[in-house]
Formats: structure tokens, sequence, C-alpha cells
């Protein structure tokens, strides 16, 4: 009888959490094929370790994280950071000589037809970064 209590006090807990179920966080899993080499990358671009392994590195830009992790073939994985000034991280990207000191690729900036100021850069591992900021309120989502 008491077994059965329990099963149904845990049933109810699930119910009630299914009932609302909001996300807290989402968090991009980042591929590395040289994983020494990206956690360089990140970190002098001010993203703060949070925590650490041999293959696995969390970084944060308080309140948003992403994950670092050594893959040995990384995939093509692109990300939009948005900021609330672009033109700064341009600035920072820019007096880092990351095209230079890294061999990645890098897009000018410019206004998107989305309502977005951005520029695009890539990683050491090919992941492509487009960071950027609202440029109007307008909402340019299409309908689905």
């Amino acid at each position: 009888m008491k077994i059965l209590r329990e099963h149904r006090a845990r049933a109810a807990e699930y119910d009630a959490l299914m009932r609302d179920p909001a996300a807290i966080e989402i968090k991009a899993f980042v591929p590395a094929r040289d994983f020494q080499l990206s956690k360089s990358f990140y970190q002098e671009r001010g993203f703060t370790v949070a925590w650490s392994s041999e293959a696995s590195r969390t970084f944060d830009t308080e309140p948003r994280a992403f994950c670092c992790r050594s893959f040995q073939a990384a995939s093509t994985i692109m990300l939009h950071l948005l900021v609330q000034d672009m033109d700064a991280w341009w600035s920072h990207v820019l007096d880092q000589f990351i095209v230079a000191k890294y061999g990645t690729m890098i897009e000018p900036v410019s206004d998107k037809p989305w309502g977005m100021r951005d520029f695009a850069i890539s990683d050491p591992g090919d992941v492509l970064w487009r960071i950027g900021q609202n440029i109007n309120t307008r909402s340019h989502a299409t309908p689905v």
C-alpha cells in the first residue's frame, strides 16, 4: 500500500510539472576540431569559463551560456548572438585581429531585411556566428 501511495504522489508531481513545461535555458553545444584553439578563441572574446573538463567547457556571458565540446569532425553549425551594442562587438573583433590570428572568416556589418544589423564571423572549427542587434521593433517573422 505504501508503494502505491508513493507512486501516485510521484505521478501527481510529474503531471503538475508537465502542465507548465516552461524552459529555463537553451544552450548550444558548439563542436571544436581543435579544442585548445577553440577554448583560447572564446576566452579571448571575453567569455568566462563557467565549467570545464578535458573535452568540454561551458562559456558564460551572463545570463547566457554555451558549451564548446571536442569532436573529431565538427559539423556546420550557425549561432546568433543578440547584443545591445553590435558596433562595440564589431570594434572588439577588429581590435583583436581575430581573422589574422585564427584564420577565420568575417563578413562585414550590414543591415539585414529581417530587421537586424549584424556581422558574421567563423570560429576555428568553422562554426558561423552572426552577432547583431535589432534595428527596429517590427516583427519580421513569416507567418506559418
